[in-house]
């Protein structure tokens, strides 16, 4: 049934996904298939994608028909974001890329158990609800999304959790940009 396929990672809610160039972050500049997963309830108040909250709104796609739309792009390499994709079994979907020889990326809250395998990770923690602890070792690299002044200090309670090589990012919120960006420099 749905829920088994759905429980084994063999269907995920798929938003959305499109070949482009990463933009962000320690990667910025590399070629990627961005897929975007539906279901989120991390719930951040600035959230630019709030429509992927809800995974009921997005349909239920066979990871194989994902891994095709990938291989139809010739990716070599795939960034799997959200929502929060870490709801999800992850395992199928990272195991047929990886025999494919596509690199894997994750961008995740860190909120939930890590599944898959992954070439890099991207922790983006989120003080409504904070990385479980196992996750900052993992992680390759950590950004911290910067709404106001409290977020400065948050970021650097995270980073004092990640491993020595993890690259440390801090990001405005972009309606906030203007006012943070000076700040996020200095």
């Amino acid at each position: 049934d749905q829920q088994s396929l759905l429980d084994q990672g063999l269907l995920l809610p798929l938003m959305e996904e499109f070949y482009t160039i990463q933009g962000e972050g320690f990667n910025s500049g590399k070629a990627a298939y961005f897929i975007r997963i539906g279901g989120c309830d991390v719930g951040c108040h600035w959230c630019d994608v709030k429509e992927s909250w809800d995974a009921n709104l997005h349909p239920l796609t066979p990871v194989n028909t994902i891994i095709n739309h990938v291989q139809e792009h010739n990716a070599r390499a795939v960034v799997v974001t959200g929502g929060e994709p870490l709801i999800y079994n992850l395992q199928a979907l990272t195991s047929d890329l990886k025999r494919l020889g596509i690199e894997t990326f994750i961008e995740t809250s860190g909120a939930y158990t890590l599944s898959g395998n992954w070439d890099w990770i991207c922790l983006s923690p989120k003080k409504t609800l904070p990385p479980l602890p196992e996750i900052y070792a993992r992680a390759h690299e950590l950004k911290v999304i910067v709404f106001n002044q409290h977020d400065f200090k948050w970021a650097e309670e995270q980073a004092t959790q990640v491993g020595p090589k993890c690259y440390l990012y801090l990001q405005p919120e972009w309606s906030r940009q203007a006012q943070l960006l000076p700040q996020i420099i200095e």
